[in-house]
């Protein structure tokens, strides 16, 4: 077990309490920089995101390096996927959807969903052949709501973004799945909870993942795209750590929500196969069709797609009702089947590469794909049709397997909170200052979860 926890904090490295406080320390900044202080450490990340089918586990020994550019190395011990029962998983998707839900029911999900993850945490930790002993949990919980802040100019609300001259109304993330709960069923400290730090400094809470990206992916001389395509996609921008050569602009690391990954896809693909079939698996069926461009085009006309970055998403906004209106679209020109499922997929692709030669401070060097939609080799075309010379390739080839990595980087995430270390990055979630992420739970006597 880690030691020591909630002990002392680490001293303000470029802030001193006012005078005449009664409690200075809460008047202090608290997290450091430094990384001479880690440890090494064997944690267990886990998470599950907006497909919400289940739970990602990745159990990771964290090693210091005292590299400035690169100051951790990972070596991943287990990894594995838990899918949520049936009526787990409908009721994660009714709460996301809005349905009513009474205060001591939301309050038994919530625990149902702590103990999923608790079993889930505990089942690959040991199947690897042998028992992995962790130091930490990095739990993410199960996101059902998440709102951006509201932009506020002259009393009316102006979008979603923090925009530089308006005030903002700070937006809401919610994930289910107490950490505390977690703690107590695997008697192993869990980190939770780790939107809502950089929420309160005006920040989206999303993405984090970007943070993660820069310390294990960015090259030294290559401009990297890291696009994630879960139920929602995002990308993070890394910029060259040695100054460019060929005049590009290098910028600063920068990530987004780029729009729907593969929600409005699969969910299209429940209804046209009556609920056989949840996903299209490897892209076959969009195979079997062709995209309507100019549909897709139509499309990216909606407001979030010209919101300027930082910007996030979530199933409020790419919703069932937001396939109803594609739907109509589609019925509107007579799409078959097929052509309904690869025009919603080049809809992802587009919506990508289209917020890319907007918002981006150059073009990329290669484009490195995580997530489901990592396996969707018809998306992975569509990727590459659009993006042209610019290589489109899988994380696993830059080491990092493209299904854990969400689950890997929260682990890293809980690895960087108890050595008090920042989480967020500012330049993606449009927070006023960096903060530690997450709420620490101390490990109580073990329980098993079957129990």
């Amino acid at each position: 077990m880690i030691s020591g926890l909630s002990s002392t904090p680490v001293p303000a490295n470029d802030s001193q309490p006012p005078p005449n406080r009664a409690i200075p320390n809460l008047t202090v900044r608290n997290w450091t920089h430094d990384w001479s202080h880690c440890q090494p450490l064997t944690v267990v990340g886990a998470m599950s995101g907006t497909s919400m089918d289940g739970i990602d586990v990745a159990c990771v020994a964290i090693h210091p390096t005292g590299e400035t550019h690169h100051p951790l190395t990972l070596e991943v011990l287990a990894t594995g996927g838990v899918p949520y029962s049936d009526s787990l998983r409908q009721t994660i998707f009714d709460i996301a959807a809005g349905e009513p839900l009474p205060l001591p029911e939301l309050s038994r999900v919530d625990t149902a969903i702590a103990t999923a993850f608790a079993r889930a945490i505990a089942e690959i930790s040991h199947s690897s052949g042998s028992q992995i002993t962790s130091d930490l949990i990095g739990s993410h919980g199960q996101t059902v709501f998440h709102q951006a802040p509201l932009a506020i100019a002259n009393g009316n609300q102006q979008g979603r973004g923090n925009q530089q001259g308006h005030s903002n109304q700070l937006g809401h993330s919610i994930q289910l799945g107490r950490g505390e709960q977690i703690a107590a069923l695997t008697g192993i400290p869990t980190v939770s909870n780790f939107r809502a730090a950089d929420i309160a400094l005006n920040g989206h809470g999303a993405p984090l993942v970007p943070r993660v990206d820069a310390l294990l992916l960015q090259d030294m001389r290559e401009h990297r795209c890291i696009q994630n395509i879960g139920g929602i996609g995002n990308v993070t921008y890394l910029p060259p750590v040695s100054p460019p050569e060929d005049g590009r602009s290098q910028g600063q690391i920068v990530g987004w929500d780029t729009g729907p990954g593969n929600v409005l896809l699969d969910l299209a693909v429940a209804r046209l196969s009556s609920g056989e079939l949840s996903y299209d698996r490897d892209g076959q069926w969009a195979a079997q069709g062709n995209p309507h461009v100019e549909l897709v085009d139509r499309w990216l006309q909606a407001d979030f797609f010209r919101e300027p970055p930082p910007k996030s998403t979530g199933r409020e906004l790419f919703s069932p009702s937001y396939l109803d209106r594609c739907w109509h679209d589609c019925s509107a020109r007579a799409l078959s089947a097929a052509d309904i499922v690869a025009t919603l997929t080049d809809f992802t692709a587009a919506s990508i590469v289209d917020s890319y030669q907007a918002f981006l401070p150059t073009s990329p060097d290669r484009v490195a794909i995580c997530g489901g939609g990592a396996r969707n080799a018809y998306l992975m075309q569509r990727l590459q049709d659009r993006l042209g010379h610019t290589p489109v390739i899988s994380t696993q080839a830059l080491g990092v397997d493209p299904d854990f990595k969400e689950a890997i980087a929260f682990a890293v995430l809980a690895y960087l909170r108890v050595h008090h270390i920042p989480g967020n990055l500012p330049s993606v979630t449009g927070a006023v200052d960096w903060c530690l992420l997450g709420d620490i739970h101390a490990g109580q006597m073990y329980r098993s979860p079957a129990q």
